[in-house]
């Protein structure tokens, strides 16, 4: 039985990636859990496991392709005569099967080889692959149809969602919030077609031609590219700028770093600001919120993606739960997160999701800046250099180190008076450190 290996989508907002490498070539025999391929994200590099033995008869996809969309088959394998396997679920990178199911009786279908990622989180390869565990005339009828295909248990092989499935819950009556839902989605002026403007070519603008170079635009920044332009495109967002005193900070940490030398505990500036951040939102949890059609996320936990500079870009590995760790582990963990980044060694998990972002420029000399949202974060904070700056203190001329911080809020979620009341609490823990071990 002939078997299309076909891209994996390895978390659910993949859209294409790189084959890095193969580790295998046309003859080879492949077995369960032997590493087959390497696939490049715009953020990690990932290994593709078999789950299925038999022999690869082709290599459709050369090592070192860019930008192979998802589902694409990317090599061919002979299974074991007679055996058979479950059915594809394409999210999770898995092989498609060649025969319709509309050409065969269920028992009669082909099944499909599978594939697994090699160090992503297996929930997120669950999810997805629930979500994408049915046949490509079921999914496209499901769409047309408004139908969340995750909720549903399929009746083909092994529990694989097909066209009956979809029918059923056609003909079957719709909830009425369901379907004013849907009315609302297709009226909401958000959801009409957008026509962008035509690409403008360099010479257009008046640039001479010969006069520049052009470097190809890789994975990553393809993907920063589309999120932050729909991101400040899509989202209502303000921001707001406090300065903040951080002397007593500044002093703090050099005790601590000086009292817990000798257990290899080194804080930053950013660790502290981490942990503030964190008990500023659970002061002011309707800070800490997301914005969904059907109503704003409260998010029971305080985690915080912290922005770190790679070759190509930047990635925002997170801290989770950080209102209930110390300044130590989130020292720790932070170290971690962001040498790994630079590696690409990040697991999804590690990188996506969050519930507010941090962005510090400081250590560049950047006095005070404005970061663009990175959704579903209500907000996200900017964190500039802390300098000498002259103030007024009980009426007199003194110098003190301030340093500026902005918050970018989405105003669908968190309104001025909203955000002004985060930066007050944000304040008051880096003005006074103490009160962050309280």
């Amino acid at each position: 039985m002939s078997i299309q290996i076909t891209m994996p989508a390895l978390s659910p907002t993949m859209e294409e990636g790189n084959l890095a490498k193969w580790h295998v070539k046309a003859g080879d025999k492949i077995e369960p859990g032997q590493v087959i391929a390497e696939i490049e994200t715009d953020k990690a590099t990932m290994e593709v496991e078999a789950v299925d033995e038999g022999v690869i008869t082709e290599i459709l996809v050369p090592e070192g392709a860019q930008g192979v969309k998802v589902n694409t088959p990317i090599a061919v394998l002979m299974g074991e005569a007679g055996a058979s396997a479950a059915p594809p679920t394409s999210g999770a990178g898995v092989a498609a099967a060649q025969q319709s199911e509309e050409a065969s009786p269920p028992q009669g279908r082909a099944a499909a080889s599978r594939a697994s990622v090699h160090g992503a989180n297996a929930g997120v390869v669950r999810e997805v692959g629930q979500r994408f565990f049915a046949s490509p005339l079921a999914r496209r009828l499901a769409q047309q149809g408004g139908i969340d295909l995750s909720g549903l248990n399929g009746s083909g092989p092994h529990g694989r969602i097909v066209k009956r499935d979809i029918e059923a819950v056609l003909k079957s009556p719709r909830p009425v919030v369901q379907e004013e839902s849907r009315a609302l989605t297709r009226s909401a002026p958000h959801a009409e077609q957008r026509t962008p403007a035509p690409y403008k070519t360099l010479e257009q603008h008046g640039i001479r031609a010969g006069s520049y170079d052009i470097v190809p635009l890789d994975m990553m920044r393809k993907t920063i590219a589309k999120r932050m332009t729909e991101s400040f495109r899509d989202v209502p967002h303000f921001p707001l700028t406090i300065d903040i005193e951080i002397d007593g900070l500044l002093k703090a940490r050099a005790d601590i770093n000086k009292r817990f030398a000798e257990q290899g505990v080194k804080v930053s500036v950013n660790d502290m600001c981490i942990k503030a951040a964190a008990l500023a939102l659970k002061m002011v949890p309707e800070s800490n919120a997301s914005y969904t059609p059907d109503g704003i996320a409260m998010h029971h936990h305080a985690d915080i993606a912290v922005a770190v500079t790679i070759p190509g870009g930047l990635i925002t590995p997170i801290i989770f739960a950080a209102e209930t760790k110390g300044l130590a582990q989130i020292s720790h963990e932070m170290a971690d997160l962001a040498e790994r980044a630079r590696t690409k060694k990040l697991k999804p998990e590690e990188f996506q999701g969050g519930t507010f972002s941090i962005s510090n420029m400081g250590m560049m000399g950047i006095k005070s800046f404005a970061s663009i949202i990175n959704e579903p974060h209500g907000m996200i904070m900017s964190i500039g250099a802390g300098e000498k700056r002259p103030i007024v203190k009980n009426d007199a001329l003194a110098i003190a180190t301030i340093m500026s911080v902005t918050v970018t809020c989405d105003h669908r979620v968190v309104d001025g008076a909203l955000g002004a009341a985060f930066l007050k609490a944000f304040k008051g823990f880096l003005e006074d450190p103490m009160a962050m071990l309280l």
